[in-house]
């Protein structure tokens, strides 16, 4: 027996949903509502208890600390019109050569 699995595409396309108010009220919505701003804020927030979490060596904190940290990604993502499949096309990308050629090639600044 295959277990499905839950993906970004899945958790990007809840968001689109949830985004467009067609349903009942959302922290996702009243997120966006509040602007791009206050949607990266609270991705800085959940960066940091991410690092927290893993520092602490608590593994279910990490996990769930994580899953705030991906949620929040893809609502600044959606906060700024940028679909998912452009940061798959830019890991792709990167993919395509090492780590240190990949960081040579970018811009200085």
């Amino acid at each position: 027996m295959s277990k499905s699995r839950f993906t970004l595409d899945d958790l990007a396309a809840s968001i689109a949903a949830r985004a467009s108010g067609g349903g009942k009220p959302s922290y996702t919505r009243s997120l966006l509502d509040k602007g791009v701003a206050k949607c990266a804020q609270k991705l800085g927030e959940e960066a940091v208890e991410t690092a927290l979490a893993a520092v602490a060596g608590d593994s279910k904190a990490v996990v769930g600390e994580a899953a705030d940290l991906l949620f929040h990604l893809l609502v600044v993502l959606k906060a700024r019109d940028i679909p998912l499949d452009e940061v798959y096309a830019e890991l792709a990308r990167r993919t395509a050569q090492s780590g240190i050629e990949e960081k040579a090639s970018r811009p200085a600044g």
